[in-house]
C-alpha cells in the first residue's frame, strides 16, 4: 500500500470538523475492534472486514473502557455526537488513503447505529443501579 500524500495532521488542519484526538481515537478504535472480532484460530490470516455498525460498537466499547461515564462528554468535546460522525471521520481517512473500504461500504452505514444518550448515559445509569 502506498503512503498517503498528506499526514493525518494536514488532513485535520484542512478539514477542521474534528480535532486530531478524535481522528486518532477512530484509528485506535479500528484496531481495538479488529482485535475484539478476531477470526477463529484456524483462520488467523483470513482478512477481516469490519462493517460500519461493528466499528461503531467497537468505538462505543473503547470509549466506555477509556472514559467510563465521561465517554459521551469526551466525544462531544470532539464534535462527535452521532455514529454518523464516526463515519465522517472514517471516510475522511479513506478519501486520503489512511483507511480502506470495500466497494459496498458507504457513509450511510454509520447512520443511526445507536443513540448516544442511550448508548453512553443510560448504560451507566442502568449498571450503577443494578
Amino acid at each position: 500500500m502506498e503512503r498517503p500524500a498528506k499526514s493525518i495532521e494536514e488532513i485535520v488542519a484542512q478539514d477542521s470538523r474534528y480535532p486530531l484526538d478524535a481522528v486518532n481515537f477512530v484509528r485506535q478504535g479500528l484496531s481495538f475492534t479488529v482485535e475484539q472480532l478476531k477470526p477463529a484460530r484456524n483462520e488467523p490470516d483470513k482478512p477481516r472486514h469490519i462493517s460500519g455498525a461493528q466499528l461503531c460498537q467497537g468505538l462505543r466499547a473503547l470509549a466506555l473502557k477509556k472514559w467510563g461515564f465521561m465517554a459521551r462528554q469526551v466525544l462531544q468535546n470532539w464534535n462527535i455526537t452521532t455514529t454518523r460522525d464516526f463515519g465522517e471521520i472514517v471516510f475522511l481517512l479513506v478519501n486520503h488513503g489512511w483507511m480502506q473500504k470495500e466497494p459496498a461500504d458507504c457513509l450511510e452505514d454509520f447512520d443511526g447505529v445507536y443513540d448516544f444518550a442511550e448508548a453512553f448515559d443510560k448504560y451507566y445509569e442502568t449498571s450503577l443501579y443494578e
